[in-house]
């Protein structure tokens, strides 16, 4: 157990390190949790920098949840492995380093989970291509993304509790960090039912 405690205490600590606000701050740009959603994720750092800085921010959020995933399927047994992802998550939401206030942890999950069930990795991305094409909003697409996911971790665990537990918190972390996106588009759909 100290093992799995110490495994989840790096995934938090490497989830708090949040590239958007690190680079925003290198380049001398404005925090990019000072504009649009206000927070400092993906979608957030391409409305305000454009794609280039947006790959850039999701690739190295990828790429820190691979090394994660792999320190993580090394030291522990596959049922923690979803509450590994959870405090990456954590970590990325309400990063230590930066006030507690840092992304939506969505391509986080997507990178974890790519190494630990490519599967679901995969038909998860493309569920938010189709999602988005649907409905055209990124959040909704995120959640439909982050659903499959959470999946995949139980199927890959063969549905062990520990897994399943881990994986429904962090399917719920998500869904929580959007809340200020549903409350948003709650109004605007109520204010052009009115109309």
């Amino acid at each position: 157990m100290e093992k799995v405690i110490l495994i989840c205490f790096v995934a938090y600590l490497a989830g708090s390190v949040n590239f958007a606000i690190l680079f925003f701050k290198i380049a001398g740009r404005a925090d990019p949790r000072s504009s649009f959603s206000g927070n400092a994720g993906t979608t957030n750092v391409y409305r305000q920098a454009g794609m280039p800085w947006a790959a850039l921010v999701f690739a190295l959020d990828i790429g820190r949840a691979l090394a994660v995933a792999a320190l993580a399927m090394h030291c522990i047994q596959c049922e923690w492995l979803a509450w590994t992802g959870f405090f990456l998550i954590l970590g990325n939401s309400f990063p230590c380093f930066h006030g507690f206030r840092g992304g939506k942890g969505v391509a986080n999950y997507l990178g974890y989970t790519l190494l630990i069930a490519p599967c679901a990795a995969l038909l998860a991305a493309m569920i938010w291509v189709v999602a988005y094409g649907v409905k055209r909003t990124p959040f909704i697409a995120s959640f439909f993304m982050a659903a499959t996911l959470s999946v995949g971790h139980t199927l890959s665990c063969q549905w062990a509790l520990t897994a399943t537990t881990g994986a429904l918190a962090t399917f719920v972390l998500i869904v929580f960090n959007h809340r200020s996106n549903i409350r948003q588009y709650w109004k605007e759909r109520q204010a052009s039912e009115t109309k």
